[in-house]
């Protein structure tokens, strides 16, 4: 049996019909060409309706597979039986449903009954119609829907229509006479048929005496004239191999098995030499103003063994619903736009999700992404997180307004400094300055000098040397500047307490041990900080991780003890000194300025144990302005707290800059 147009999936059985062919329409192909048709259209939440047979359940569930491959769900697969109220609720079903589309399969058997309640229960919905399905009325088609339809693959139109004409030349065949009837709701003025054709369907027929009846349009004259031509050429190469062929005559039985193997050898060759594939043209059917039919052809789907193609044009479908110009949506969840993910619902098909926004540090720039991207570790999203930017680079420029702040402050005190300590060196010679140790206070002026400009170590860009400089360097200047103000304490308290008859401590008196004082106290500083870089330098540190969406540039520590260390040093020297000067602040004010130092020292281990859980708790610029500011305000403490009321004497009290002055002899 060489069949054009049935198929149900059963015939494929090589056991049940081992001599069954066909040429029809392939169910496969039809599938592959519905669910790209899906695709392509972003519909992504689809209902499958089928006949109640068993070419219509296999066929259903085929289709489904097809569209979850191509990547839509099915959100039910609804079934006509017969039954009036199994039907019904089925349809209303599918009614409530958020698909927008329905797609019809099931075979070509024809059932006025199921195209019935489709139209008057499923009228909002896009339905699709594949090629099995063109039996139904095109009252029902003309509502609005994509119709696939085979085309005519006739290589000469004079051949389609010369076979057409054969085809309906016989207008007494009843058979045909019927069928087309029957297609067309005819009546076919026999009274007793047409009762039982309308009490079969349940459809009212109408008079089309007047009405040539029509041509069916989808009349598959090419699969028709394929399978004559296959069975034709089968038969002669039989008879040709068998040495049966000659002018007398054919022979009047041929077995079919013998037949069959010749059939299927010509098909397949057939196949073979035209490269064997299937072509669909999408037609949209619509009813005009005036209730007319009208059919526009808005794309074609060809495959082959070689590959397969969808050619739609999307602006000319006729949609039922109002979509504005654009394609009609059938989703079960919106679509989530760029800058979220989709997350899955619980127990719900895959296409049914939810939409969250990407992490922190990710981003989707497609819409109905599964996973967000994660930017790379010198980037990070834009506020809408659709695009990875350069992360910002966080240290303290030279454009910050901080830096430029500290830029001035260091400089002006600088430059304090440096007028402070020209006036100590034009006044030399006066009994201020010699009264403790002037050389001291040069030393103890340069350091603090030196501490403001350790500050310019800290500003702009880090490098590898800059980190290892800027805590060295400021280290060894503090330790310089607090071992003078050391000296110049127990220098004080020496003195005084070798004025005393038969004292020790005279031999303690004088400048060599103020500088031995300095000296070793500052090579001991000088030595932590060698070994410190020796042993595990700081160095250039890139962060990424303390502030979303910037890049910290800062100097690692190296070794954390190191730097402690180095602090720790600094405050064991002011503590000492603190404590020296508080207990001398009770000699005679002449010769004393342990009161000042006093001050100063207290200001200086203020700031520092201040700064200490600052910097801790800070990172970036703001730790290093925190340091910063330390450096600065420790260093003005010994400036103004020392220095400040010897300059006042010296400018503009000059009679109290007198050695008579200094020994009480003003009184």
């Amino acid at each position: 049996m060489i069949s054009y147009g049935a198929t149900d999936p059963v015939l494929n059985d090589r056991t049940l019909y081992p001599h069954y062919l066909s040429t029809g329409p392939n169910e496969y192909i039809q599938h592959i060409a519905i669910a790209e048709l899906v695709e392509r259209l972003g519909w992504t939440w689809v209902i499958i309706l089928a006949t109640s047979n068993d070419g219509g359940q296999k066929e259903s569930q085929n289709l489904k597979n097809e569209i979850n491959k191509h990547g839509a769900c099915v959100d039910l697969i609804g079934t006509l039986t017969g039954n009036n109220d199994t039907d019904k609720r089925t349809l209303e079903r599918i009614q409530k449903s958020t698909a927008e589309v329905v797609i019809l399969c099931g075979g070509r058997s024809y059932n006025p009954y199921f195209v019935f309640i489709l139209k008057e229960i499923i009228n909002n919905k896009m339905v699709v119609v594949p090629v099995t399905c063109v039996f139904i009325p095109n009252d029902f088609l003309y509502n609005g829907c994509l119709q696939f339809q085979d085309t005519n693959m006739m290589s000469d139109e004079s051949l389609e229509v010369k076979f057409t004409e054969h085809i309906y030349a016989p207008r007494e065949d009843e058979l045909l006479k019927d069928l087309l009837a029957n297609d067309h709701l005819c009546l076919t003025h026999d009274k007793e048929k047409d009762d039982l054709f309308q009490r079969v369907y349940k459809l009212l027929y109408r008079n089309c005496s007047n009405i040539t009846s029509p041509m069916l349009y989808y009349y598959p004259s090419h699969r028709v004239s394929t399978a004559v031509s296959v069975l034709a050429r089968a038969q002669h190469n039989l008879l040709s191999s068998s040495g049966k062929h000659s002018n007398s005559g054919l022979p009047t039985i041929i077995h079919r098995k013998q037949l069959h193997r010749y059939l299927r050898n010509v098909l397949l060759n057939e196949q073979r030499e035209l490269d064997y594939g299937e072509a669909y043209l999408i037609h949209s059917l619509y009813k005009d103003s005036e209730l007319k039919g009208q059919e526009i052809h808005v794309g074609e789907y060809t495959w082959s063994e070689s590959g397969s193609s969808l050619r739609i044009n999307t602006e000319e479908i006729v949609w039922k619903k109002d979509t504005k110009g654009q394609i009609l949506k059938s989703q079960c969840s919106t679509n989530c736009p760029p800058g979220y993910r989709k997350v899955p619902r619980e127990g719900a098909p895959p296409c049914c999700y939810d939409c969250a926004p990407c992490s922190e540090g990710e981003i989707s720039n497609l819409t109905d992404m599964d996973n967000c991207l994660k930017c790379g570790d010198y980037e990070w999203p834009n506020p809408e997180k659709t695009l990875c930017i350069e992360k910002q680079l966080q240290f303290l420029s030279y454009d910050d307004s901080l830096t430029l702040v500290f830029i001035v402050l260091s400089l002006v005190f600088f430059i304090i400094a440096a007028v402070i300590l020209g006036i100590f060196i034009s006044f030399r010679d006066t009994p201020v300055v010699r009264a403790n140790n002037h050389t001291l206070s040069f030393i103890l002026l340069v350091s603090i000098k030196l501490s403001f400009l350790s500050v310019f170590l800290f500003l702009g860009h880090p490098v590898d040397i800059t980190c290892m400089l800027r805590q060295t360097s400021f280290g060894i200047t503090f330790s310089i500047a607090v071992s003078c103000v050391l000296a110049k304490t127990l220098m004080v308290s020496i003195a005084f307490k070798a004025t005393k008859p038969g004292s020790p401590w005279r031999k303690w008196v004088g400048v060599k041990v103020a500088y031995c004082i300095v000296l070793s106290c500052s090579i001991i500083q000088i030595l932590i900080s060698v070994i410190w870089l020796t042993i595990s330098p700081p160095f250039l540190e890139l962060n990424f991780l303390f502030e979303p969406g910037q890049i910290i540039i800062q100097c690692n520590e190296g070794s954390a003890i190191g730097f402690y260390i180095v602090l720790s040093y600094m405050g064991l020297l002011a503590s000492v000194s603190f404590i020296v000067a508080f207990l001398a602040r009770s000699l005679p004010d002449s010769f004393n300025e342990a009161k000042y130092i006093t001050f100063s020292m207290l200001l200086f281990c203020s700031v520092w144990i201040t700064m200490i859980p600052a910097y801790l708790s800070t990172k970036g610029k703001y730790m290093v302005a925190v340091e910063i500011f330390a450096i600065i305000s420790s260093s003005c403490g010994l400036l103004f707290c020392i220095f400040l009321p010897k300059c006042y004497i010296i400018l503009f009290k000059p009679e109290m800059n007198s050695k008579q002055y200094l020994l009480g002899n003003n009184r």
